[in-house]
């Protein structure tokens, strides 16, 4: 079955971390890219970090840079996200997203948002507390 299963959220106070994980099934998970999208009601979606299983090059928007890092184990089939020195403002419902390296436009690192393209898991709830 076809499928990305999250986990790993839960409260932190902040400047706490925590570390979700993405195990992917039934897929080449080696011809995938790999992406972290969190939301916060009435917020647009935000890509926090990702990653090339291809070649490895990885992306992390401005707020997370010196505080969160991706990975990706291969032979697991699993995508990690370790988050450190954790905000109020991390606060959110964060999916991996997993697409086609192929399907990621030229320049980029990060999938296209486009979910037809893209499969995603059910979302792992992080929230920080002051």
């Amino acid at each position: 079955e076809v499928g990305l299963v999250e986990s790993g959220g839960g409260s932190v106070h902040a400047g706490g971390s925590l570390r979700l994980s993405c195990v992917a099934s039934g897929f080449t998970f080696r011809d995938y890219t790999i992406g972290w999208s969190r939301q916060t009601p009435g917020k647009e979606p935000e890509w926090v970090s990702c990653i090339s299983n291809r070649d490895g090059s990885t992306y992390y928007t401005d707020s997370a840079k010196g505080r969160f890092t991706i990975s990706s184990d291969i032979a697991k089939n699993t995508a990690y996200l370790h988050m450190g020195t954790l905000k109020p403002e991390d606060t959110a419902v964060y999916h991996c997203v997993a697409t086609p390296s192929a399907y990621v436009r030229s320049g980029n690192i990060c999938p296209r948002g486009e979910r037809d393209l893209e499969l995603w898991g059910q979302g792992t709830l992080v929230t920080v507390s002051t």
